[in-house]
């Protein structure tokens, strides 16, 4: 098994990705999503959140989809990220290192189960920072027989390009994921995205 993995700007083009990565057959339970939700675009219900982490489950409430992986989308807080919405292998990792705790408990979780996967720590780092900037990260483990297919859905187009995006970040000064970083609030998200919208 390998471990492909894409960054999105936009998370309807994430979710489009996790429905083809599942209709070319990749089990949706080895495929994750990690989307920031720092401006609670995504429906939760905190209450189950809350109810959920207290009974160890680590994830929220459903919020919607339109089946497979994406029915079972729940909120976490990741320090330095933020609050997320998430699904899959990746995020039940990135909690379950630090016995189920939500709020607080998965610091350098994505890039701990990134770099436990496979994936090489200066890309993880690159797509921790991605997420916390407002982005969408889809990742699954993929049988070598659909490596070919899993690599072309995301990495297409509407995908980031993973060096320009590790260059454009440097440019700007940043050395790399910093899981005691502020959490970007809604505006700051909101700022950032525009300026990579449809770049490759």
């Amino acid at each position: 098994m390998k471990t492909v993995t894409g960054l999105f700007d936009n998370y309807n083009d994430a979710s489009d990705a996790v429905g083809e990565l599942e209709a070319s057959g990749i089990p949706h339970s080895d495929i994750s999503i990690v989307a920031n939700n720092a401006d609670n675009r995504h429906d939760v219900d905190s209450s189950k959140v809350a109810e959920d982490a207290a009974g160890g489950a680590g994830l929220g409430a459903v919020v919607g989809g339109a089946g497979g992986l994406l029915t079972g989308l729940g909120l976490m807080a990741i320090p330095g990220v933020g609050p997320v919405v998430a699904a899959g292998w990746l995020a039940a990792t990135a909690v379950g290192a630090v016995g189920g705790a939500v709020v607080g408990g998965a610091a350098g979780g994505i890039v701990g189960a990134l770099t436990e996967s496979g994936v090489s720590e200066t890309d993880a780092h690159v797509y921790a920072e991605g997420v916390r900037r407002g982005g969408t990260l889809v990742t699954a483990k993929v049988d070598d027989q659909l490596v070919p297919e899993a690599e072309r859905i995301l990495g297409r187009t509407t995908s980031v390009n993973l060096e320009q995006r590790r260059g454009e970040y440097e440019a700007d000064g940043w050395t790399g994921f910093d899981a005691d970083a502020e959490d970007y609030r809604p505006n700051q998200t909101d700022r950032d995205g525009p300026r990579y919208v449809n770049r490759v």
